[in-house]
């Protein structure tokens, strides 16, 4: 009996002006996760896939902010994700300080 993993996707918003921190802005399993998804692409959004984080930032509650612990991890992706947009950005090297593995769904700012 094989089993397939439960699709989760976690979308992120951060406004340097206004927010501490990233907060989640949508979250959700399977066809939930795949609408996130589907409506960051549509909206020119960069999707990057990353199981750990994304079961790490399924545990925040919505519309709260990226709790202190995963800081460096998301700010690293945030980092890498502005410098894709002005076109200086190698791929995203290896697994994230702080969010494990390669893997799920997570979504912010531009890119495809």
């Amino acid at each position: 009996m094989s089993r397939t993993p439960r699709r989760e996707a976690v979308a992120l918003a951060y406004d340097h002006g206004h927010d501490v921190a990233p907060r989640v802005v949508a979250k959700g399993y399977g066809e939930l996760a795949d609408m996130i998804v589907q409506r960051a692409r549509e909206s020119g959004l960069y999707v990057h896939e990353s199981s750990p984080m994304v079961s790490l930032l399924m545990n925040v509650d919505l519309d709260s902010h990226v709790p202190p612990m995963l800081y460096q991890a998301v700010a690293e992706l945030l980092a890498w994700l502005y410098r894709l947009e002005h076109g200086a950005a190698p791929p995203l090297p290896g697994p994230l300080p702080n969010a494990a593995p390669k893997g799920a769904k997570s979504s912010k700012n531009r890119g495809k």
